[in-house]
């Protein structure tokens, strides 16, 4: 029986076969990336970072610290003060995501009942992300993103 050689069109076979590979697959992970992309955060990032130090030296005044957690089916969000006491806000609004896509986002609409606020709410296992907006009785504006991790 003849021994077959490895030629060079052997060799040019195996070249373009392996490069197509990962062509193919790069070219995947860019569509499924770019079709996930849930889009620009501001409309203009000069004028946002022109007005970031104002915006962190009003949130920095406020003292407000946010932490979120899920529990008997709902979602409670703790605002609380410098002292460690909740803050009854005069405007919240909320949008309640995954960090990587915008297809599971929704507004919950909070009730503060003394403690905490609370909506019903229940989410998958992984991770989300809660983008909040919250404005105390003179207009002063809290905005955060407050990343949540679910365990199942």
């Amino acid at each position: 029986m003849a021994e077959r050689q490895f030629t060079g069109k052997h060799a040019l076979a195996v070249f373009v076969a392996a490069f197509g590979v990962i062509i193919t697959v790069n070219l995947v992970l860019a569509y499924s990336a770019v079709k996930t992309f849930p889009g620009l955060e501001v409309k203009n990032s000069y004028v946002a970072s022109q007005e970031f130090n104002e915006r962190l030296k009003v949130q920095q005044e406020l003292g407000w610290e946010i932490r979120a957690e899920t529990t008997g089916g709902l979602l409670i969000l703790h605002i609380t003060d410098q002292s460690g006491a909740p803050v009854q806000v005069a405007e919240l609004q909320a949008v309640v995501g995954r960090a990587t896509h915008v297809k599971d986002d929704f507004s919950p609409d909070f009730t503060f009942d003394g403690n905490a606020y609370s909506t019903p709410a229940t989410l998958g296992k992984g991770n989300w992300n809660i983008r909040l907006v919250a404005k105390d009785s003179s207009g002063a504006e809290f905005a955060q993103r407050v990343p949540l991790y679910v365990k199942g």
